[in-house]
């Protein structure tokens, strides 16, 4: 299975695209989608959509996760990181990419082993499991490889990860 990991944002957008098989990872690409700060919010958004549209175009993944935002202060922030999030996922949904979201708790623990691990720790890990001579950056690009990661180590299709959407 091809996974397209997503740490949302709209100043940096990190993705991590991986390939599944057998309990083994395979890094197809990573990176970051950036927009300028100059730009007007409108601008940036569609940037973002065009950006990710045409990763996934080029690497076909068969599902997209995507970290849920938790935000308990800066609401200005997390209203344009919501917005962001939204043109992500619409893209996906454009491409028919099955979109699965997962708590920076459960990325932890499907990375690190350990729910409370500190980024760095994170970070270590994913290049341990990739087996890469740098930890991907920027740390948003990281973030969003072990995203990725965590969703190879959920997915079960028999017992799949509700989305949010199927729960509410």
């Amino acid at each position: 299975m091809i996974i397209l990991g997503i740490d949302p944002g709209y100043a940096i957008v990190g993705y991590g695209v991986l390939e599944f098989d057998g309990n083994k990872f395979k890094v197809i690409e990573h990176g970051a989608v950036t927009t300028d700060a100059s730009m007007n919010m409108f601008d940036r958004l569609k940037s973002i959509y065009d950006d990710i549209n045409e990763i996934i175009e080029r690497t076909r993944p068969d599902f997209m996760a995507i970290e849920e935002l938790f935000f308990n202060s800066n609401q200005k922030t997390a209203i344009n990181v919501a917005q962001a999030r939204g043109v992500l996922l619409l893209a996906a949904m454009n491409h028919n990419v099955e979109i699965f979201e997962y708590t920076p708790l459960q990325v932890k623990q499907a990375v690190a082993g350990y729910g409370r691990a500190d980024k760095n720790q994170v970070q270590q890990m994913v290049k341990l499991l990739l087996g890469l001579k740098e930890v991907p950056k920027p740390d948003d690009t990281a973030d969003a490889v072990a995203i990725a990661i965590c969703h190879g180590h959920s997915y079960n299709p028999r017992r799949t990860v509700p989305r949010r959407s199927d729960i509410t």
